[in-house]
């Protein structure tokens, strides 16, 4: 679907625009390492396997930007794929579905940690924005800590 919903062809806003696409993904990377991205990826609960251990949940924590933001890989997503100089309607179709899909990820994983982490989860959301931080709260505790996400058993 290669028909052209808009064109950047200002230098600066198509070097902007890249820049903050980088920046998405960037972001998506990085907050996978924030909590345990080899936890996140299935590749905890491989290794205890082999090892005949069982799996043990992590601690809920709150780390880098998971201080601010409940779901910052989610954010990195959003910020990539709507971030571009050229939106073809195929790349428009693939951002709102992926923009509707990413939602109803986190209204279900929200559902889930507030299940696993009770008031702790709730505080936290209480804390720190869903996508954006929220202008004027600061978080009470700090601190290294657990990743704020649902078992991925």
């Amino acid at each position: 679907m290669p028909a052209t919903i808009w064109v950047v062809e200002d230098p600066v806003g198509r070097g902007l625009l890249l820049s903050l696409c980088g920046l998405g993904w960037l972001i998506v990377l990085s907050a996978t390492f924030m909590i345990n991205h080899f936890d996140l990826f299935g590749l905890r609960q491989v290794y205890l396997r082999l090892k005949d251990e069982p799996y043990t949940p992590l601690p809920f924590v709150k780390v880098a930007l998971y201080r601010f933001v409940r779901h910052p890989i989610m954010l990195g997503f959003l910020v990539a794929f709507w971030a571009t100089p050229v939106m073809t309607l195929g790349h428009l179709l693939f951002a709102l579905a992926t923009t509707g899909y990413i939602f109803i990820g986190i209204f279900l994983e929200e559902r889930d940690l507030r299940r696993a982490h009770g008031e702790a989860y709730e505080g936290y959301r209480r804390e720190a924005g869903m996508l954006l931080p929220r202008a004027g709260r600061r978080t009470v505790e700090g601190g290294r800590a657990a990743p704020p996400q649902a078992d991925l058993r």
